[in-house]
């Protein structure tokens, strides 16, 4: 590690979402208005910020009103207020019931929220970011995590560039460089690489239920002008997951004459044979959401994990040098189906703590005070009101789950005096492939629904050629010899981006790994049984390069 550059800050933020540039902003808001220099630097793995940043998104604006109270003023990208709210229950392949007003959970009704695009937020909050003083650094990958030699964090290592598949040095290799920090805040979003290893490290999830996740799988159309319904928000239950799988759907009208579509399937499942990829286009045929896309064209195609798990699988988010905020923690809002308010709730709560600590004139080495300021904050409250949400609905499937939260959420605001905690993990549900029958996947249209590679194509993926694969396997056989047998290898189905294939060679089968493919969505590093599978960063600025999603 001797030849590497070794850059020190006082505050470094790993992840450029909404978790991390509200910490970033926040912080220098702080250091302005008490006239205190204090550095500050931001890497981000994506090409630019927002090109990994995927979302419905439905976006509650409580949070960035407190960080940008005159947000409306300065431009945010917050421009369709929603002004229609439907759910509805999806029985079979046609046929549908709208539920009343009154029979939504309220934690589903957005009076007051926008649609928007997350990317476009995340965009928005970097410029304001670097206008205060921020060093936004894209295109980096946070490799390693960097630690002293106590064992406290004290920054990342960001990745090799120009290294080959063979692990040779490449023409032009530069060898990355060592960020140091007081601090270290980490908000790679769901399931990043770094979080999970600081998490089993410093067992931060001691005594919680594991975190459990959906895939969300979404697609950006155009759609004519006559249809457009700028502010109209769809959400559906039921079909085409029924007993199969939780999860619902989702259709929302942007301005500028388009619809974003898209599919949640929880990653609980236990249909080795279930491709969450299909059901999706499966469930754009549906009369409910194919009157939405009428004439329309697919622009923009991407999938992403979301952490849902909540209260009870919230992990102790403070260690020694760092903290760990947004969705790379859980903070997501399952009741709400929302989480960029809270990541950035907690992002803001993570920069007090911080600027706090740098003013002593011994900064202690773990802020734990942070973690009960999360707690007695609105965002503290609000997901211990929603912990029983995800487990609930885990226990008692869809139909009788949704009855319980509507009585729990709409009468007793959260407050029933009973906890569920779902111990289970995900990929711990999948049962064999016996047990099961591969569900039927029409052949696509080309006109709704559409084959994996020409989905990938549209999320403008891309890993510079002949560099190691991040996609590592503990041990290259258990996908042959234990999960082929087993499962029928789910990883073919589970990934929504044809990264994983068994292909027949001189009579025997081979798994195949086509990381050009990956989308960064996570699920492998999830869903895999065996749990062999895990995600590293690739070369900086490699994935998709999503616009306006």
């Amino acid at each position: 590690m001797s030849d590497r550059e070794v850059m020190e800050f006082d505050v470094l933020i790993v992840g450029g979402g909404p978790a991390g540039l509200s910490a970033a902003c926040r912080i220098m808001q702080k250091a302005q208005a008490e006239e205190k220099e204090i550095s500050v630097c931001l890497v981000e793995k994506g090409s630019e910020i927002g090109a990994h940043i995927l979302s419905g998104a439905v976006v509650d604006p409580i949070a960035l009103t407190e960080l940008f109270p005159e947000w409306q003023e300065m431009g945010a990208p917050l421009n369709t207020k929603v002004n229609v709210d439907e759910l509805h229950w999806l029985g079979s392949d046609t046929s549908s019931k709208k539920f009343a007003n009154w029979m939504m959970p309220k934690t589903l009704h957005n009076d007051g929220n926008y649609i928007i695009s997350l990317g476009n937020l995340c965009r928005w909050l970097s410029e304001q970011a670097e206008s205060l003083g921020v060093e936004v650094f894209p295109g980096f990958s946070a490799a390693q995590v960097a630690y002293d030699d106590e064992g406290n964090v004290e920054g990342v290592i960001t990745g090799d560039m120009g290294r080959a598949e063979d692990g040779s040095e490449k023409d032009g290799f530069m060898p990355g460089m060592i960020l140091k920090a007081k601090y270290t805040i980490f908000s790679e979003g769901c399931r990043g690489h770094l979080g999970k290893e600081l998490i089993a490290r410093f067992e931060l999830d001691k005594n919680k239920a594991p975190q459990h996740y959906g895939l969300g799988i979404k697609e950006l159309w155009d759609v004519p002008e006559g249809q457009s319904k700028p502010g109209t928000v769809i959400h559906t239950a039921g079909w085409p997951l029924g007993s199969e799988a939780g999860g619902g759907g989702f259709l929302y009208h942007l301005e500028n004459n388009q619809v974003v579509v898209g599919l949640i399937v929880d990653l609980n499942y236990k249909n080795p044979y279930l491709s969450p990829y299909d059901e999706f286009q499966k469930y754009k045929h549906h009369p409910v959401v194919a009157e939405h896309l009428k004439g329309a064209k697919r622009v923009s195609y991407g999938a992403r994990a979301i952490a849902k798990g909540g209260w009870a699988s919230l992990p102790k988010m403070s260690f020694p040098g760092g903290l760990l905020i947004g969705c790379d923690a859980g903070t997501l809002n399952p009741a709400k189906i929302k989480g960029t308010h809270t990541a950035m709730k907690s992002g803001m709560i993570a920069a007090e703590s911080v600027f706090d600590a740098l003013q002593l004139e011994t900064s202690p080495k773990e802020l734990l005070q942070f973690n009960d300021a999360l707690k007695d904050s609105w965002l503290g409250k609000e997901l211990q009101q929603a912990r029983n949400f995800v487990p609930v609905m885990h226990k008692f499937g869809t139909f009788w789950g949704g009855a319980y939260n509507w009585l729990d959420q709409n009468v007793f605001s959260g407050n029933l005096p009973l906890t569920f905690k779902d111990m289970t993990p995900d990929y711990a549900c999948m049962e064999l492939a016996e047990k099961h029958v591969a569900p039927e996947y029409k052949k696509p249209d080309g006109l709704l629904s559409f084959d994996k590679l020409s989905s990938v194509f549209l999320s403008n993926t891309n890993h510079e050629e002949n560099q190691p694969c991040h996609l590592k396997l503990k041990d290259a056989a258990i996908p042959i010899q234990s999960n082929l047998p087993k499962y029928n290898e789910p990883a073919q189905r589970y990934c929504p981006a044809g990264v994983y294939e068994v292909v027949e060679a001189n009579n025997e089968s081979i798994f195949q790994i086509n990381s050009q493919n990956c989308v960064h969505c996570k699920t492998c590093d999830i869903k895999d049984p065996a749990q062999n599978i895990t995600w590293v960063t690739p070369e900086g600025s490699g994935g998709p390069n999503y616009p306006n999603m």
